[in-house]
């Protein structure tokens, strides 16, 4: 979404230099008692200032403004981190003595997930943790993280096996 998001305030971006480039002033001239008065200030938009201050806060914020000689837009958004809260969360359950459940927090990663793996110790499954972890997550492949390179085989068997043992109404071949 960030991508996406800088990717049109680029384009914005873009599209407003080169309609300035190419846009003539306006010049307004009123004369008083002897003096000239030239305006040619173009109406503004102001991108709002949006500030993150506090550290504890996983958010990121940007805006953006965009002015042409008819219509001005600025617009702000905050971006939520998620790998952020979620060391956040981990590091909060950890100081409050629920180990496990800081590294089940952990695992809802998938490079987590399969870094536990790779070292032996299976992240916790159902309250589950070691050997009796590792026959939970290779009974239920559906329940490993999406992303997961090392558990990916077994979900795919196991998907094969439920495509085999279901019935096709349109191969009924008893007629």
């Amino acid at each position: 979404m960030r991508r996406n998001f800088m990717g049109a305030v680029a384009l914005v971006m873009m599209i407003f230099a080169s309609s300035t480039a190419l846009a003539q002033t306006n010049t307004v001239s009123t004369v008083t008692s002897g003096t000239v008065t030239v305006d040619k200030t173009p109406p503004t938009a102001s991108a709002p200032s949006i500030v993150v201050n506090n550290s504890d806060v996983c958010k990121s914020a940007f805006s953006a403004g965009v002015q042409t000689q008819i219509l001005g837009i600025a617009s702000g958004v905050t971006i939520t981190d998620k790998n952020c809260e979620r060391l956040k969360l981990a590091r909060s359950l950890y100081g409050m003595g629920m180990k496990v459940a800081a590294v089940s927090t952990l695992c809802q990663d998938a490079r987590i997930f399969d870094a536990m793996i790779m070292a032996g110790t299976p992240c916790p499954y159902k309250g589950k943790i070691g050997t009796d972890a590792q026959k939970g997550w290779e009974e239920n492949p559906d329940d490993v993280p999406a992303g997961s390179k090392l558990m990916v085989s077994q979900r795919d068997e196991a998907k094969e096996e439920d495509a085999e043992n279901t019935d096709d109404p349109f191969t009924n071949t008893d007629q």
